[in-house]
């Protein structure tokens, strides 16, 4: 009965912080360096970069990057957890990214889906970026309070 109830426990305790963060290998952004992100550069972090912030672990190309990371965290964090701001914004749906589909706008990033013939940041450029920011702003704070 106790390994049920920890069974139980970790499966709703992992389905509760995969709903807040967007996850690949336990690393956002699918482990890309989300300081390069603001080099205009979407480049895969190295696990010798690494560390972990507010329980989400990152990977940077190099020292230098994570030593940025470390110095000014929050600057560095992609929005809405790692999820797509299009989907997020149009939807208000928790959708994966391409983490080379990227935009930092006004010193934020933000990371969209991109798979064969939806390519999210192209329809984020189109439609109304900051209509969308705001409603993917209100979306994303209606999650996190559940």
């Amino acid at each position: 009965m106790q390994k049920a109830i920890t069974i139980l426990f970790l499966t709703i305790s992992t389905t509760f912080f995969a709903q807040k963060h967007n996850l690949e290998d336990g690393f956002i952004a699918k482990g890309y360096d989300v300081v390069a992100y603001f080099n205009n550069s979407a480049n895969e972090g190295k696990r010798e970069f690494s560390t972990t912030y507010n329980s989400v672990k990152f990977k940077f190309i190099s020292k230098k990057n994570l030593a940025l990371f470390k110095s000014n965290p929050e600057k560095f964090m992609p929005q809405y957890g790692g999820f797509c701001a299009y989907a997020l914004g149009k939807r208000g749906k928790l959708i994966d990214i391409d983490p080379e589909s990227f935009e930092i706008r006004d010193g934020k990033l933000y990371l969209f889906y991109n798979s064969w013939f939806n390519d999210t940041f192209e329809k984020w450029k189109e439609g109304n970026p900051n209509k969308l920011r705001k409603k993917a702003d209100e979306n994303w704070t209606k999650m996190r309070k559940k």
